[in-house]
């Protein structure tokens, strides 16, 4: 395949899932480009479809045809590969023929393209399987290196074949009816040539019948119940354009990732007023330490931090020494210009 593999896979595949058949199968045969389904009750039914025909089919090669026919298994994979190469293209030039109406292919090539390349990758992918065992079958000591290649590849198929029968090689990007349509022309063209040829796998007439008619059958009403869903819910019709159609509600937004949970507050551990430890304190640490010492016994000594206003030292009221209204000593008037001098005589 040419495209890109971020743009097949979504870079979700790595080297070591190569390892994993199942991881590739996904990765390739349902790409991120194929819309998610409207109805998921549908593909539930599809699912339960598929797994029961596939017990049905592996009983039948296995007990009513008196042992496990590989070879017959290998020759409807190829049956079956070129049933859908030449029916799935012829199918949808068919639906684009009536589509013509309602606008142009343009708008399509890309999903239509797309769709294309993993119809190619799906039968490629079965053919290469199924020359893979041959090989091994003759190959002698080189089966040794080819079984385990032919087994990979066989989960591969059958994994693709999962995706396959519920996407139908993507062409619901092109139309969202095109997948059941699909699904019931296929089912019905593989049991044609059994009515035809009266090839009833070794059963009776009933439950021959009964074999071959059912997948049609189921498939046709899982088809029309899908289809009928699609008109009801959403307004979409198979015989009008995808252009036409009315917009169907896409899926929810992914919620942005939660921000890391902060760890819970924790306060600091000690006194954060700066008690230092002390014998006698033995809640020096907690955040609300009593001061050190007793601290019921009596207040410190004095005043810690003066008194602006205290009295003078000594009595305040005790008479002055001495006469208070006793003249300085010496002629205050000594020096004045209205008397007589120091020297006058």
């Amino acid at each position: 395949m040419t495209t890109a593999q971020g743009s097949w896979t979504g870079g979700t595949l790595t080297p070591r899932d190569l390892l994993r058949p199942k991881e590739v199968a996904r990765a390739v045969f349902h790409p991120v480009w194929i819309p998610e389904s409207l109805d998921p009750a549908v593909d539930t039914l599809k699912r339960i479809r598929l797994i029961g025909g596939t017990i049905a089919a592996v009983g039948v090669y296995t007990f009513v045809e008196g042992g496990f026919a590989f070879d017959e298994v290998l020759e409807n994979m190829l049956t079956a590969s070129a049933v859908l190469l030449s029916i799935t293209p012829l199918t949808v030039a068919v639906m684009l023929y009536v589509w013509r109406r309602g606008g142009t292919v343009r708008a399509m090539r890309v999903p239509l393209l797309n769709s294309l390349k993993l119809l190619l990758a799906f039968v490629g992918t079965i053919v290469l399987t199924v020359f893979v065992w041959r090989l091994a079958g003759g190959a002698g000591f080189l089966a040794l290196l080819l079984v385990p290649a032919a087994l990979w590849l066989t989960v591969v198929v059958i994994r693709g074949a999962v995706h396959v029968s519920g996407n139908f090689f993507g062409t619901a990007g092109v139309h969202r009816c095109l997948p059941p349509l699909l699904a019931t022309v296929t089912t019905w063209l593989m049991a044609i040539p059994d009515l035809a040829t009266g090839d009833l796998h070794g059963l009776s007439l009933t439950m021959g019948v009964v074999f071959i008619l059912g997948a049609p059958l189921t498939v046709t009403g899982i088809a029309l119940l899908e289809m009928g869903r699609l008109k009801q819910r959403y307004g979409i019709r198979l015989a009008a354009h995808p252009a036409t159609l009315p917009r169907v509600p896409g899926p929810p937004p992914a919620m942005p990732p939660m921000p890391p949970t902060a760890p819970p507050y924790v306060p600091r551990q000690g006194n954060p007023y700066g008690n230092a430890p002390h014998a006698n304190a033995p809640y020096a640490n907690a955040p609300y330490a009593p001061p050190h010492g007793n601290p019921y016994g009596p207040p410190p000594q004095g005043n810690p931090y003066g008194n602006p206003y205290a009295p003078p030292a000594g009595n305040p009221y005790a008479p002055p020494t001495g006469n208070p209204y006793a003249p300085p000593p010496g002629n205050p008037y000594g020096n004045s210009s209205y008397g007589p001098g120091p020297h006058a005589g």
